[in-house]
């Protein structure tokens, strides 16, 4: 059977999806989190809640578009709500620096070189507050897990879809938690 909701099969075992994320996050991370939760909690949930409320007391709700989409709104809202809720009882804040402050490990900010000699400016973050625009990456990526425990000027070799590419580290650097 074929159809726009059908997928492709993938091995459980093999599915990068499927493996378990790490649940680190910095004190901004979580604040950040919390407040949208809040905000969709305390704002956005009742004011679809009047709006569904007022396009149902027009009449038909079948013909009703109004109706339709603030009652489909109201329950991606309800979702996301539910969703936040179970992800912030499950994370875990990191609001200290680690002991050994030459050595990458999470929050820290990374400066890497090529071998084309780029350089490379990265943050290691939680999975939910990753960043492409602001070179945030995750715990769990494949560059943060190459660069985790080493120090200053030692190489990472990451196997790329493209292929290896090999980085210096040439500065790590650590900013004191704002909670």
């Amino acid at each position: 059977m074929k159809g726009r909701n059908m997928t492709r099969w993938r091995d459980p075992a093999k599915d990068p999806r499927q493996e378990p994320k790490s649940n680190l996050i910095t004190p901004e991370g979580y604040a950040r989190l919390k407040g949208i939760h809040d905000h969709l909690s305390r704002v956005k949930r009742p004011e679809l809640s009047t709006k569904v409320g007022e396009a149902a007391a027009l009449g038909d709700r079948s013909e009703n578009a109004d109706y339709t989409y603030n009652k489909k709104e109201l329950n991606r809202v309800i979702a996301r709500i539910r969703y936040l809720g179970k992800r912030l009882d499950e994370l875990q804040v990191v609001d200290r620096l680690p002991a050994d402050t030459g050595r990458i490990y999470f929050g820290a900010f990374v400066t890497l070189e090529d071998e084309e000699g780029e350089e490379l400016r990265i943050r290691i973050v939680g999975h939910d507050e990753t960043n492409t625009d602001k070179r945030w990456i995750s715990v769990d990526a494949p560059l943060a897990k190459a660069l985790l425990g080493k120090a200053l000027d030692d190489e990472a070799t990451v196997t790329a879809p493209g292929g290896e590419t090999t980085y210096i580290i040439t500065d790590i650097e650590y900013r004191e938690p704002s909670t």
